[in-house]
This record gives C-alpha cells, sequence and structure tokens, in this order.
C-alpha cells in the first residue's frame, strides 16, 4: 500500500499564514481584545503593591478604599474584554475550521481513483476524520490561546522591569531551563506525532478491510490470521503513542520544577533592593504576583505545545491530500470517433510483477465485446486501463486517436463509464442517489432508469424518490444496490460502458433480465462485459479470453467454441 503524501514544513507554515489572512480583520480584533484584557489584569497587583505603600505610609482609609473600587474595576473590566476576546476569537476559529473542511473535501474529491484504491481507506478515513478534528481544535483554540498567552506574558515580564530592572532580570531566571526544555522536545515530538499518525493510520487500515473481507476472512479460515496481524498494528499503535507519552512526561516534568525559581529569585532580589532602599515593599509584592498571574500563561503555552504539535502533524497529513497530482487536464484535442485501442499494454502494481503482458485489442464502436477467463488473470486491470482510471506502463490505450489518460477527466467520463460489482449507496434520497450520475434528470427520467434496470423494488418504497437511504434509513441489499449503480448507468448515458461483473451480486434470473434490458436500452453503443456467467458471452459480437494477462484467443461465441480451445471447455463446462 502506497500512502497519501505529508506536507513539509514549509508548506504548512505557508497554510496558517493563508488561514489567518484570510480573516486578518478577525484576528486582529481577537488579538486587540485580548491584549487590553490582560492590561487591564495588569493593574490589580500594581494597585495592591500601591495599598501596601500606601498603609504603610498612613495613608487613610478614603485612600485605601479608593484603591480597592479601581481593583474591582480592573478585573471586571478584564472579566468583560477577556468574554468578548474569546467570543471573537471562537467565531474566528469555526470559520477557519468550516473553510478547511471545505477545502479538504474538494482536495480529496479531486483525487484520482487509483490514488485513493492504492492509499487505502484506513488512511483517507483517518484524515478525513482523527486529522481534520485536530487541526480543527488546533486552530480554534489551540492557536488563539497560545498567540494570547504570549502576548500576556510579554506584558507581564515588561511590567515587572517597569518596577525595577532587577528584579525583571531575577524574573527570568527560569526561562532557561524552560527553553532548553522545550527545544529538546520540539525536535522530537514532529516526527514522534507523525509517526503515530500513520500507525493510526494503518491500524484503522487493518480494522476496515478485515470488517469488509468478513466473509471471505471466514470462507478461508483466515481469522487468526486477521488477529495476528491487527494485534501486530495495534502494537506499532502502542509504541508510538509510548514514544510521545515519554517525551511529554519528560518535559512537563522539567517545566513544573522550574516555576518556582524565578519566584524565589524575585523575593532574594526584593529583599536586597528593599534593604538599600531601591524599592518599595509594595514593588517587590507587585512583581512576585506578577509572576504568579504569569504562570498560567506560561502552563498554556506548555501545555497546548503538545496538542499543537499534534496539530501540526495532523495539518501536515491534511495538507498531504493536496499535493497528489490531480488528474491531468488533457488535451485540448477531441477524439475524432469512439474506436478503442489497446496496442502493446503492459501493467504492473507498483514495482511489482506485470500484471498484463502486451495486450493488443480494437473495439469498434457499437460492438459488444465480452472478457472472459479464469480469476487473476487481469479482466478488472484491463477493465480499468480501458476506462482510463490507470495509465499502462508500456503501450497506450486510446480513444478516437487519443491516449484515454490524458483525455480530459470529465471528457472521458462523458465517453466512457465504468461500472464494478462495489457500489456505494450514499446518505441521502433515492433521488439524490441517482442525481449524482445526471443532476438534471426529471423524475420521470429516473422512475424510467429504475425500470430499466429491474428494480421492482421501487414500488414498495414509502416515499418514492424521497425514500432516504443510507445509514439510519432504508438499507438496500447488495442487490439492490447494484441495481441502483445499474440506473445511474442508464441515467449517464455514455457511448462507451465497461462493465467490470456489474451484475455479479443479483440472482441469475435477475441478472439476465437486467442483462437484456440493458442490451435493448444500449443498442448503438459500445459495451466491454467482464463476464463471469458465459451467458453474457453468448450474446456477446466477439469475446477476448484472458489467461495470464495476455489474450490467448478473441472471435465471436460459435468461431471459439468451433475452434474447440480454452473458451469451448469453458462453455461446455457452464453448458452442461
Amino acid at each position: 500500500m502506497s500512502g497519501l503524501p505529508v506536507a513539509d514544513r514549509a508548506a504548512v507554515r505557508r497554510a496558517t499564514r493563508e488561514l489567518i489572512v484570510r480573516d486578518r480583520n478577525a484576528v486582529a480584533a481577537v488579538l486587540t481584545l485580548h491584549t487590553a484584557a490582560t492590561v487591564a489584569g495588569l493593574a490589580p497587583p500594581w494597585l495592591l503593591g500601591a495599598v501596601i505603600d500606601r498603609v504603610g505610609a498612613g495613608a487613610g482609609v478614603d485612600a485605601v478604599d479608593r484603591l480597592a473600587l479601581a481593583i474591582v474595576g480592573a478585573v471586571l473590566a478584564q472579566a468583560l474584554l477577556s468574554r468578548y476576546a474569546q467570543y471573537a476569537g471562537h467565531r474566528f476559529g469555526e470559520r477557519a475550521v468550516a473553510r478547511l473542511r471545505e477545502d479538504f473535501v474538494d482536495r480529496t474529491l479531486n483525487l484520482p481513483v487509483s490514488v485513493v484504491e492504492r492509499a487505502g481507506a484506513g488512511d483517507l478515513a483517518t484524515r478525513s476524520s482523527v486529522d481534520v478534528s485536530t487541526v480543527g481544535l488546533t486552530v480554534r483554540d489551540v492557536v488563539p490561546t497560545m498567540v494570547i498567552a504570549s502576548v500576556q506574558l510579554a506584558l507581564l515580564f515588561g511590567a515587572i522591569f517597569l518596577l525595577h530592572p532587577v528584579l525583571g532580570l531575577a524574573a527570568l531566571a527560569g526561562l532557561p531551563t524552560i527553553a532548553l526544555v522545550t527545544r529538546w522536545y520540539l525536535r522530537r515530538a514532529s516526527p514522534a506525532y507523525l509517526a503515530e499518525g500513520a500507525a493510526a493510520a494503518e491500524l484503522t487500515e487493518t480494522l476496515t478491510s478485515t470488517a469488509e473481507g468478513a466473509r471471505t476472512v471466514e470462507a478461508f479460515r483466515l481469522a487468526d490470521e486477521r488477529i495476528r496481524h491487527g494485534t501486530a498494528r495495534i502494537a506499532r499503535v502502542w509504541a508510538a503513542r509510548r514514544a510521545t507519552l515519554t517525551l511529554r512526561t519528560g518535559f512537563f516534568s522539567v517545566v513544573e520544577a522550574s516555576y518556582p525559581l524565578p519566584i524565589a529569585a524575585v523575593l532574594l532580589a526584593g529583599g536586597v533592593l528593599l534593604a538599600r532602599g531601591q524599592v518599595t515593599l509594595g514593588a517587590v509584592v507587585a512583581a512576585a504576583l506578577y509572576l504568579q498571574q504569569a504562570i498560567d500563561p506560561l502552563d498554556r503555552i506548555l501545555q497546548w505545545t503538545e496538542q499543537a504539535q499534534r496539530g501540526l502533524a495532523s495539518f501536515a497529513r491534511v495538507l498531504g491530500v493536496g499535493q497528489v497530482p490531480p488528474e491531468r487536464a488533457g488535451r485540448a484535442a477531441v477524439p475524432t470517433d469512439e474506436r478503442l485501442v489497446v496496442r502493446g499494454a503492459r501493467f504492473s502494481y507498483g514495482d511489482g510483477p506485470d500484471v498484463l503482458h502486451g495486450i493488443d485489442l480494437e473495439v469498434r464502436p457499437g460492438e459488444r465485446l465480452a472478457v472472459v477467463g479464469p480469476s487473476g488473470a487481469g479482466k478488472s486491470t484491463l477493465a480499468r486501463l480501458l476506462a482510463g482510471i490507470d495509465a499502462p506502463r508500456h503501450g497506450v490505450v486510446s480513444i478516437g486517436g487519443c491516449p484515454v489518460t490524458d483525455l480530459d477527466p470529465a471528457e472521458r467520463r462523458r465517453r466512457i463509464a465504468l461500472v464494478t460489482q462495489e457500489h456505494h449507496v450514499f446518505i441521502g434520497s433515492l433521488r439524490d442517489n441517482l442525481a449524482f450520475a445526471a443532476p438534471d434528470a426529471t423524475d420521470d427520467r429516473m422512475r424510467a432508469a429504475l425500470a430499466t434496470v429491474g428494480a421492482d423494488w421501487y414500488a414498495t418504497l414509502p416515499d418514492g424518490l424521497d425514500t432516504l437511504l443510507g445509514d439510519g434509513a432504508r438499507q438496500l441489499a447488495a442487490a439492490e444496490a447494484q441495481q441502483l449503480a445499474l440506473a445511474r448507468l442508464v441515467l449517464a448515458d455514455p457511448h462507451t460502458l465497461i462493465l467490470d461483473e456489474a451484475t455479479a451480486a443479483l440472482d441469475p434470473t435477475t441478472a439476465r433480465r437486467t442483462e437484456r434490458a440493458l442490451a435493448a436500452l444500449l443498442t448503438g453503443r459500445t459495451v466491454i462485459a467482464i463476464a463471469h456467467r458465459l451467458n453474457t458471452a453468448h450474446d456477446a459480437d466477439r469475446v477476448a479470453v484472458l489467461s495470464d494477462g495476455r489474450i490467448t484467443e478473441i472471435g465471436s461465441h460459435d468461431e471459439l467454441v468451433r475452434a474447440g480451445g480454452a473458451y469451448a471447455a469453458l462453455w461446455r463446462s457452464w453448458h452442461h
């Protein structure tokens, strides 16, 4: 399995800047409100220090009361400003997350089908759920919190320096230790969290594939092997999470131990300065209170640093989806006709051995060609090449003189449609499911398409085309889902149809009726049927026999039966 790419740090920084720039006014408002709240928060410690100095100087009760009222006013102002700042910050975060999700969906829908299949469902599912949610939390909560806490720290330390420069220097006593351990942590955290994300994706892929292939696992008695495979993946996730937990444990232990150092240093330095008459007792108390206040924003920065690393790793994985080259826009040339030609086509999956060996085939417009052969012969791979999902490693597959993979994707899909035995029913109404193939189709066209493929179950639906399908609603059986897919095909109305065992989920009688109905409707169109029922081959204009990735026989049904080769043997076995 070839996973999807992961964006590098430069790409993550660019994307982060773009998120901020796209809503710069909201960002400015959030920073302004939080800065004002922080400034208001600086007043109480300073005023309390002033109270201490006034009382020491013998000031009256009225002066102390005025300072106390000022403290109350500053606390209320800070609370109100913080409330509106948080509100504005969450609005910005939700807008940014919404745009991020929309962009991710757009990038995902533009992925080539072959890339999605080879990446595996687990990787894409993890990125679209866990990673997007993690990035959402980071954008909505982590980034604003860290930026605002940084501003608060700067103002608090600035206030201590204003009280006395020596007190300010003493307040920095714990920062070198925190800076060193943070540098140590950040250098190791990003690769550790990327490894954790990759391990989680592999586990999801394993669980998904095992669940989807449950019947195959049971039929071939593969349960123990799948359990061992899943256990190994769980062990990898556990090891990856232990690695990140070890980093966090070391990081936070050192940080927590560093908090008392600056307060002790300020009190010692303050005592010396107070003895020399260079500061007042109120100034020393105010500095100590400022440092106590600084613990909260510093704690938030350090605590959210771990989540920020998770967020950056997830952001890199989300952005990586957009780094997959989209399907090529194709050439401006338009095919001159609908003739499909394969010349010397060889194909392999990844770096594996060839599964198709020098295929030569020509399909005339309007011809019905059946492709038969044993399991693993390469029939479905040939169908993918004819549909332009994959490109041959050597050779060419063309339609009307133009390589299929060079055509604009929309143009290619308009001309060629591939329908397999794997069908998806989307959550939504039956009308929504049919409209994917033809958004402008009328209800009458949709009903006619369902009738064409023999979808008799439509008449029993309580709300007709408005009946909801999918999870939590009307569940379609495998045969019904296959007929729905064939109805989409009727609505799409392409010139060339590639049916890769498209009626495999239907019972033989229904499949035969459906195939005949489709054949009557698709007269004049090119139909290439990957057939496992030889009745389909019997009705075709020509039959191509595929074995070990090579076409070994080609001709009409009668010709091949008379030739007495592999197809004749298959026909005799099937017929009798």
